[in-house]
């Protein structure tokens, strides 16, 4: 869900190839064959699932990065860099397949919008699997999301050295955690909404209780967007009744920023609310997930709050922006509003103390137990 180094969403630039311009773009840039390509839903990108008939029936992802975030080459190689080291390290990461001159991505026009755009074009391994939205996401699987996001940003934070890594200081960046008090200029997108109060409240409190507590909390790269539709799982077992899942694959790192360990859980508790029926147990199994890796301190348990709530007002105005900028694509947009609002304001009608209690309850009973 990236929108450019720029905190300005509305000057972003979806790709709007059409199928055919897109093979052509495989075959001409990668020397591929294209015998099937569909799109695949995005936020502000262009993304096609590809099979290329050489090889046999090897598949891909085109992916196709909007105009804003293109003019950036320095921040798209790190991120694709940044893949290539985590797959090296045995993180289930999609690697570029290089084009016909040997560069990991090429800079391209086209499209079927006004004005010549340059976009930068990138073709991605496909990783199979179920995105976690669709599955109902069992207590271990929880656990494990939260171990993969601490691991994913330990090894990059202690291992990952590149040029171009310095390109994920992105201090205005709109998705980054700490750039909550930057949802004030795009409020007016929810029009009436009686959910507006609830938002002001989250970035007055953020601003008052997070934000000077900031430099104490310990910092390291983030991936920045692990969401239900960013993980993939399948089934480690054949039972149709009772499936066992694990992680098959991580996608989109376009969100990745100079951030803080804790950011990092509670982007991922906010999104594994999203589908749960019991959103506010999902949390403790996140934590202690991620805490056998990486362990909180006191002050970094004390604002995932605060940090959650951050990050669902981030989804839910951001995507209302975006909506009004790109109605044709508002059903994506707004897949996290379905039930984001409602665990939103669930969070402070239950309240910080009760909910930080559930959660933390529920991941020191891991310290006795493996994960049910």
């Amino acid at each position: 869900m990236s929108s450019g180094n720029d905190c300005q969403p509305q000057t972003l630039a979806k790709p709007t190839f059409g199928e055919r311009q897109a093979a052509e773009l495989v075959e001409r840039v990668f020397g591929l064959k294209v015998s099937w390509i569909r799109p695949l839903p995005s936020y502000d990108d262009q993304n096609f699932h590809v099979r290329v008939s050489a090889e046999g029936a090897d598949e891909y992802v085109l992916k196709i990065t909007n105009s804003e975030d293109s003019q950036e080459p320095d921040l798209i190689e790190a991120q694709t860099r940044a893949m290539m080291f985590l797959s090296a390290e045995g993180f289930p990461a999609a690697t570029p397949c290089l084009t016909a001159d040997g560069n990991i991505m090429s800079l391209e026009s086209g499209g079927t919008g006004p004005g010549s755009k340059k976009y930068m074009v990138r073709l991605l391994t496909y990783l199979p699997g179920t995105p976690v939205a669709k599955i109902t996401a069992s207590a271990q699987i929880l656990y494990d999301i939260g171990r993969l996001a601490a691991s994913v940003d330990k090894v990059l934070s202690e291992k990952f050295q590149h040029p171009s890594v310095k390109s994920l200081h992105r201090s205005q960046f709109i998705w980054n955690l700490a750039n909550v008090p930057l949802l004030d200029q795009y409020i007016y997108a929810l029009g009436q909404n009686k959910y507006c109060a609830v938002v002001e409240q989250v970035i007055e409190q953020f601003k008052g209780k997070v934000i000077p507590k900031l430099s104490s909390f310990r910092a390291c790269i983030n991936h920045g967007d692990l969401n239900d539709h960013n993980i993939l799982v399948d089934s480690s077992s054949a039972s149709l009744e009772n499936p066992q899942y694990r992680v098959s694959g991580i996608l989109d790192f376009s969100d990745m920023s100079y951030g803080y360990y804790v950011f990092e859980v509670a982007i991922a508790i906010m999104y594994m609310m999203i589908e749960s029926p019991e959103p506010l147990s999902v949390g403790g199994h996140v934590l202690a997930g991620f805490e056998s890796v990486v362990p909180l301190t006191a002050e970094e348990r004390g604002a995932l709050f605060l940090l959650v709530s951050g990050r669902f007002a981030q989804s839910l105005v951001i995507a209302a922006h975006t909506a009004l900028l790109y109605p044709e694509n508002k059903e994506y947009l707004t897949i996290t509003a379905k039930t984001g609002w409602k665990h939103l304001m669930t969070m402070f009608e239950v309240g910080q103390e009760a909910v930080e209690k559930t959660w933390f309850e529920t991941a020191q009973a891991y310290t006795h137990r493996a994960p049910a």
